[in-house]
This record gives structure tokens, C-alpha cells and sequence, in this order.
């Protein structure tokens, strides 16, 4: 059982990789963003209003929740919906390698995927635009740790409650965006209005948002964002599961 896991894990990792799209998009496009970002010269001065940080110190975080949100919500439930309409899931439910070890699999990829553009981005934040690495590592992984399960549990919803792979995408793409809000990609959670970021910071991607910045300037992320991204994994996943069809 155990070498047959191995077999389908070693199968995705094939498949995930001959997929350019999903690549990008995972991988290299948070970079992408934050270095067009960091290219603006006022992103890259000091604001007072900011307690003399910068906005592109702002956005490291937020790149890197963005490629957590394209694992979740843009990769994983067309690929794993298209398993289950085309029978695949169904077929796997009758050998001796459950269809369980496809979906571990296919997790795996993407959350390693998501912990290497996390690298990718702190690294080219470093080297580029002088970006202070974390200060607070502990914290700081165990952050990114939560906001990576939140982004699977999500995409892992969304799996569950539509039929079809076009479901999928049309589901993935309305959450994609007010992901995307939340986690600061327009606006820096930080910068937003007292009350607009009160509320933000109830959602998971915004208490992400926050407990990777806390960690970066040194600080243990506050146990309210960390409860919060705890609290949606726990009853997203606890949804998928309810809902989820093999077939």
C-alpha cells in the first residue's frame, strides 16, 4: 500500500510539473508582482505614516499569500473535480490505492509549491529591494503553516461542492477575488481604515496577512489572527469532508 502511494504521488509530481500554467501562476507570478511593485519608486521610500516602513515591506506578505490563494482556489479544484467527472476517483475506489492517497498527493504538491514561492519571494525581496528577512522564524512558519491550510481547506470546499470541472472554476474565480481583497493584494491590510480592517482580519488571508507582518518586524503573530486561520481550516475542512463525493 505504502510503495503504491508512492507510485501515485510520484505520478502527480509528473503531472503537476507538465502543467506551465499552474507553475506560473503558483510559483513565479507573486514574484512577478511584488518585483513590478517594488520597481515604483514611493513603494520603495520610507513612510512616516507607516512608522518609516515601506510599502513594499507590506507587500512580501502579501505576494505570498497570493500564491497560497492560486494553490487553493486556481489549481486544485479544476484538476481534482476533473478526476472525479471523468471516473478516475470512482476507478481508484476499487484497487487497492484509495482515492484518499491521490488527493494527499495532490496536497503535498501544492503546498510545497506554495512554501517554495513563499522562499522564492522573501529571497528576491532580500536580494532586490533590501526586504527584511523574518524576524520572529518561528512565528513566522507557523503563520504561513496556517494560512497555507486555510487555502486548501478552501480550494478543498470548493472541490467538494461542485459537479464539474467548469463548476470549479467558475466557483474558484468568484472566491479567487475576494481572497485576494482580504489578503491586500489592492490594499495592504495594514493601510486599510480602522473599521474595513477590523472586519478583514476575521476572514483568514487578512489574519494571515497580519500574522506574517507581525512575524516579519520580530513580533510573535497575535494569537486572535492565528485562532482565526486555526478556526476556518478546522470548519472548512470540516464541510469538504461532510460534502465530498467520490463520484
Amino acid at each position: 500500500m505504502a510503495s503504491a502511494s508512492a507510485v501515485v504521488f510520484k505520478t502527480e509530481t509528473k503531472l503537476f510539473f507538465r502543467e506551465p500554467a499552474i507553475i506560473f501562476w503558483i510559483l513565479a507570478f507573486p514574484t512577478v508582482l511584488m518585483v513590478i511593485l517594488g520597481l515604483i519608486p514611493s513603494f520603495r521610500d520610507p513612510d512616516a505614516s507607516l512608522g518609516g516602513r515601506r510599502v513594499i515591506d507590506l507587500y512580501v506578505p502579501v505576494a505570498v499569500l497570493l500564491a497560497l490563494i492560486m494553490a487553493g482556489l486556481q489549481a486544485m479544484p479544476p484538476v481534482l473535480t476533473g478526476y472525479r467527472e471523468r471516473g478516475i476517483l470512482r476507478r481508484m475506489s476499487t484497487t487497492p490505492v484509495r482515492p484518499q492517497a491521490l488527493l494527499t498527493a495532490y496536497l503535498l504538491l501544492l503546498g510545497a509549491g506554495s512554501i517554495g514561492s513563499a522562499i522564492l519571494v522573501m529571497a528576491v525581496g532580500r536580494l532586490a529591494f533590501d526586504v527584511n528577512l523574518p524576524d520572529q522564524l518561528g512565528g513566522y512558519l507557523l503563520a504561513l503553516v496556517l494560512a497555507a491550510a486555510s487555502a486548501l481547506s478552501l480550494g478543498a470546499l470548493v472541490c467538494a461542492v461542485a459537479r464539474t470541472q467548469k463548476a470549479a472554476q467558475a466557483i474558484g474565480s468568484a472566491a479567487f477575488f475576494p481572497a485576494m481583497f482580504t489578503a491586500g493584494v489592492w490594499l495592504p491590510v495594514q493601510t486599510m481604515p480602522d473599521l474595513l480592517r477590523k472586519i478583514v482580519e476575521y476572514t483568514p488571508f487578512g489574519a494571515g496577512s497580519q500574522a506574517l507582518d507581525q512575524a516579519m518586524r520580530g513580533d510573535w503573530p497575535g494569537w486572535a489572527h492565528l485562532g482565526v486561520m486555526a478556526l476556518w481550516t478546522v470548519v472548512l475542512t470540516a464541510c469538504a469532508a461532510r460534502w465530498f463525493r467520490w463520484e
